[in-house]
C-alpha cells in the first residue's frame, strides 16, 4: 500500500515512511492511494477473532512493508495492558449499544491508537538506528495517551502542548505528573487551536523538522486513524453476530474529525451497506455540525465547555475528508485549505447532498449534556462522561427503530467526575490508575502562544544526533 498527500506534492511512499513523516512535507495529510474493500466471505471469517487478531487482519490491508509476524507482536504488545479482555467491549443500555473505548492506561479512546503508535515508533527507530522528537497539541486526551505510549523509550522525546487551565484537572495531571526524562509538557496561554496552529507551523518549517527529527502523534498521523478503524470493524462484527442485523449506525463525539474519519474509512472498507450512517456529534463548538447540515465550514470563537476535548474550531483531520469531497483532486484541496487559512471559512454548500450521504449531525448544548448524563444515570444506572453524553444525545436524536445505534464512549466518567457528580449526585468510581494522581509531583512549562518560544524550548531539550 502506497500513501499520497492530500495536496499532491509528494511521490507515493510506503506505510513506514508515512508514519515517520506525520504531516506530509507539502503541508497536506497522508492517505492510502486507495481504500481496500473487504468481501462478505472474508468479513464473515473474522467473526470469531480476538481484538488483536482482528487488528492484524485490518491493518495488514494498509501496511505492506512490515512483516506480518512483527506487526502481530506490535499489536499484541499494544493491547496487553488494557483492563478488558475484549479491549473495546460493547454494553447495552437504553436501546443503544455503547462502545467502551476507555479501558486503556489513560481511560480514553486515544489509548487504542497511541499505545500502538508508541510501539510502532520504537520498532521503526530501532530498525533505522535513529531518534525522534515528537511534537503534538492536545485538547485533553491525546497528550496523556501519547505520553503513556512513549514514556521511557530511549530513542524518543515528546513535547506536548495543552491549553493552560482549559482541560479537566485529571486530564492535566495525567500529563504533568509523568516525570520521565523524555517527557516535556508545555501549557499554552490560549486555546487548543492556538497550540495546534503552532504545531502545524513548526511542521511546515521543513528545515527545522528535518534537523530535529520531528514526528507527529496527533491524528494527522495516519497510523492513528488506522488503529481506530479496527474498533468500528470489531463492533460491526459483534452486532451482526449477536443481533443478526446487517447494517448499523454510529454516533461519534467529534472535535478533530479523526475518530469519525476512521469510521468513514471503515464504511468504505467493509462490505457495502454494513455501516449505514455516521452521526457526527459536536458540543457548542459546532463548526463540523454546521458543515454537515449547511455546508458552512467557518471558524468562530472557541467556547470552553464541559467536554474540553471537543473545544475546537479548526479540525485537524477535516482536510482528509475534504480531499474525497473534492473528488480526490489535490489542487482543489490545496486551494480550499489555502483559502480557509486566509479567510477562516469555506462555503461548501454546493456539496451538501454528497456530505449528507456520508454524515448526519447534531450540535449538543451544555444543558443537553447535563440532562443526558442525568437521564441516562436515572433510567439505566450507567454513567456517561460529557463527551460520550454528546454522542448519546445525537444517537438518540437520529435513531431509527430498525437499525442498531452504536455510540462511542470516548472517556471514563471519572476523568470528569465534577461534572458527572453535579449532573447525577453520584461520584464516579475512581479507577486505580488515577487514584493518587493529585498527590504526585508535577512538571510543566507555561508559555504564551508564540511559535518562537516553543521552537526555542525544543532546541534546548530535543534529542539530536550527538545523543545517539
Amino acid at each position: 500500500m502506497q500513501y499520497l498527500s492530500t495536496r499532491g506534492g509528494i511521490s507515493p511512499i510506503p506505510f513506514s515512511k508515512a508514519v515517520m513523516m506525520g504531516l506530509a512535507s507539502d503541508g497536506g495529510l497522508l492517505l492510502p492511494r486507495n481504500i481496500p474493500r473487504i468481501g462478505k466471505e472474508t468479513f464473515d471469517t473474522w467473526s470469531e477473532l480476538s481484538y488483536p487478531e482482528l487488528a492484524l487482519e485490518v491493518m495488514t490491508r494498509f501496511i505492506g512493508d512490515i512483516p506480518s509476524s512483527d506487526l502481530r507482536d506490535l499489536i499484541k504488545k499494544s493491547y496487553s495492558g488494557f483492563r478488558h479482555p475484549e479491549v473495546t467491549p460493547l454494553v447495552h443500555h437504553g436501546g443503544l449499544h455503547i462502545l467502551e473505548l476507555f479501558h486503556g492506561p489513560t481511560l480514553a479512546f486515544k489509548d487504542i491508537a497511541l499505545q500502538f503508535l508508541g510501539n510502532l515508533f520504537e520498532y521503526l527507530l530501532e530498525k533505522e538506528g535513529s531518534h525522534l522528537n515528537i511534537l503534538g497539541a492536545t485538547s485533553g486526551d491525546t497528550g496523556s495517551a501519547a505520553i503513556y505510549g512513549v514514556r521511557g523509550k530511549t530513542r524518543i522525546k515528546i513535547f506536548i502542548l495543552h491549553p493552560h487551565n482549559r482541560i479537566s484537572p485529571v486530564q492535566e495531571r495525567q500529563m504533568t505528573t509523568i516525570t520521565d526524562s523524555n517527557v516535556y509538557n508545555i501549557a499554552i496561554e490560549g486555546d487548543f487551536d492556538d497550540g495546534q496552529a503552532i504545531v502545524k507551523s513548526i511542521f511546515s518549517d521543513l528545515d527545522f523538522k528535518k534537523h530535529y527529527h520531528l514526528g507527529a502523534v496527533n491524528s494527522i498521523n495516519w497510523a492513528r486513524v488506522l488503529a481506530q478503524v479496527v474498533y468500528y470493524v470489531f463492533s460491526a462484527l459483534h452486532i451482526i453476530k449477536h443481533e443478526n442485523d446487517k447494517a448499523m449506525d454510529f454516533a461519534i463525539p467529534t472535535g478533530n474529525f479523526g475518530d469519525i474519519f476512521a469510521g468513514y474509512i471503515a464504511k468504505h472498507l467493509l462490505p457495502e451497506g454494513t455501516i449505514h450512517r455516521l452521526i457526527l456529534a459536536t458540543n457548542t463548538n459546532d463548526i463540523l455540525a454546521r458543515f454537515v447540515t449547511t455546508g458552512d465550514y467557518s471558524k468562530a470563537e472557541v467556547k470552553a465547555t464541559s467536554s474540553p476535548s471537543m473545544d475546537i474550531q479548526a479540525a485537524s483531520n477535516f482536510e482528509r475528508y475534504l480531499y474525497y469531497l473534492m473528488d480526490k483532486n489535490p489542487d482543489r484541496t490545496s486551494e480550499a485549505m489555502r483559502k480557509f487559512g486566509e479567510e477562516g471559512k469555506l462555503d461548501l454548500s454546493s456539496c451538501r447532498e454528497k456530505i449528507k450521504r456520508d454524515f448526519a449531525a447534531s450540535a449538543v448544548s451544555e444543558d443537553e449534556v447535563a440532562a443526558t448524563i442525568q437521564q441516562f444515570s436515572r433510567e439505566h444506572g450507567y454513567l456517561l462522561d460529557p463527551h460520550t453524553a454528546i454522542g448519546v444525545r445525537a444517537g438518540l436524536q437520529h435513531q431509527k427503530s430498525n437499525i442498531p445505534m452504536i455510540c462511542l464512549a470516548t472517556a471514563h466518567p471519572a476523568k470528569f467526575s465534577d461534572m458527572v457528580k453535579a449532573a447525577t449526585g453520584i461520584e464516579p468510581e475512581t479507577p486505580e490508575v488515577i487514584k493518587d494522581i493529585f498527590t504526585k509531583e508535577q512538571r510543566c512549562e507555561i508559555m504564551p502562544p508564540k511559535i518562537d518560544n516553543v521552537m526555542d524550548y525544543i532546541k534546548n531539550h530535543a534529542l539530536t544526533s550527538d545523543d545517539e
